[in-house]
């Protein structure tokens, strides 16, 4: 069996461990299910996601772990590649073997039920990384797509490219 962790908002705790994860996101081919991870030695590889998936408006995240049979059939990559559809133990060992594994990411074509769920956490709010991964010290990008108006800060570094 493998080990996968599924990062929420922590107002959803109460119904992940009564009903489980919904399988809500859209991942590629418009299919849904649940975005994931395995759950490997590097704190900082497994919960990768927490720092980016607050800046959409959540201000407390939880790690939601859960087994899924080896065989089970995923899709993994980076998150701005095509994925491969592999079995969940193949697509663990290929992030794990990974050299540099920041912004991989499994999806589990269908919903988790509760009793596969293993443990509910919290995490450390500050881990991962924001925007992409190898971003701290590189400039921000000023387009409208990664800097929309409102967002705090966007309208200093529109005006530090010449945006208007």
């Amino acid at each position: 069996m493998t080990l996968l962790v599924h990062v929420t908002a922590a107002k959803n705790v109460r119904s992940v461990r009564r009903a489980g994860i919904r399988a809500d996101s859209i991942g590629h081919g418009g299919m849904t299910g649940v975005y994931c991870l395995p759950v490997l030695p590097s704190y900082q590889i497994t919960y990768q996601w927490v720092r980016e998936l607050r800046r959409g408006g959540q201000r407390a995240m939880i790690a939601v772990h859960f087994r899924v049979p080896d065989d089970e059939p995923v899709l993994v990559g980076h998150y701005n590649r095509t994925p491969l559809q592999l079995s969940s133990a193949e697509a663990a060992a290929l992030v794990a073997e990974q050299q540099d594994a920041r912004g991989y990411e499994l999806f589990l074509p269908r919903p988790v039920s509760a009793k596969e769920i293993h443990r509910v956490r919290s995490v450390n709010q500050v881990t991962g990384w924001r925007y992409m991964p190898g971003a701290h010290g590189s400039p921000p990008c000023a387009c409208p797509v990664c800097n929309f108006p409102g967002q705090y800060g966007a309208a200093k570094i529109r005006k530090a490219f010449g945006e208007p």
